[in-house]
């Protein structure tokens, strides 16, 4: 079983994470985890834990994430993010990945991050900003493989037209989902077409002749073309 932790980065009213036209950056993360979500969920052997606000209504204490995490022993954690630079529109862009920059850094998560960021880059269509490390707390306090996805620049003429575009938001979900997949060789849950019941049995009924002889005829074809055990029965 592989215990993946899905984190949408802040909340809807967290002050300041917006682009310049007031749009949160909450919304952007949220789509994108629901689509790494919905990809995750068609995978045998995987368990899902959500640690920010569903409805981004309140912005989780960091702290309170990374606890969570924690205590339920998580296999990855993913924390899905959207960039800013100044605040206003500007000419800068590009996708990253972030990994923990410091003592008791996670091979792990560098090998998680390399399979995500071309990835993220083919997704969205932007910059690439390479694979980076830094001192943050959802990477620094978990005590499994962290990796953060920095999805394009909010304040940017650029990327903000990727980030508007609802498949592009999906894709990134679906390529980091991809890169956990490919990391954990996970394989696909089997789809059932049909079900058994075995307390039933059915009946095949061919239909119905003027004389007995046409029925042995017809009863004799099935047998040699199927195999079939078939019998005449005379109908009262």
């Amino acid at each position: 079983m592989v215990k993946i932790v899905l984190d949408a980065g802040h909340g809807v009213l967290t002050p300041g994470k917006q682009t310049p036209d007031g749009e949160k950056e909450w919304m952007f993360n949220n789509e994108v985890l629901l689509a790494a979500q919905a990809k995750l969920e068609m995978y045998d052997k995987v368990e899902l834990l959500r640690v920010d606000d569903p409805t981004g209504k309140t912005d989780v204490p960091l702290k309170m994430r990374t606890d969570y995490a924690n205590a339920w022993k998580a296999d990855v954690y993913l924390s899905f993010h959207h960039n800013a630079n100044t605040g206003v529109w500007g000419d800068w862009g590009g996708v990253e990945t972030y990994t923990f920059d410091g003592n008791g850094s996670n091979s792990n998560a560098d090998k998680l991050a390399k399979l995500i960021q071309p990835r993220l880059v083919r997704a969205m269509g932007l910059r690439d900003r390479g694979v980076r490390k830094k001192n943050l707390h959802v990477l620094r306090e978990t005590k499994m493989p962290a990796v953060l996805v920095e999805g394009g620049f909010m304040d940017s003429r650029t990327d903000i037209e990727a980030l508007r575009n609802p498949q592009r938001l999906k894709a990134q979900g679906e390529t980091i989902a991809e890169a956990v997949i490919a990391y954990y060789q996970l394989k696909k849950k089997s789809s059932t077409t049909s079900t058994i019941n075995a307390s039933k049995t059915f009946r095949l009924v061919t239909g119905t002749f003027l004389s007995k002889e046409d029925a042995e005829v017809s009863a004799d074809r099935l047998r040699k073309q199927h195999g079939w055990t078939v019998y005449v029965k005379e109908e009262s």
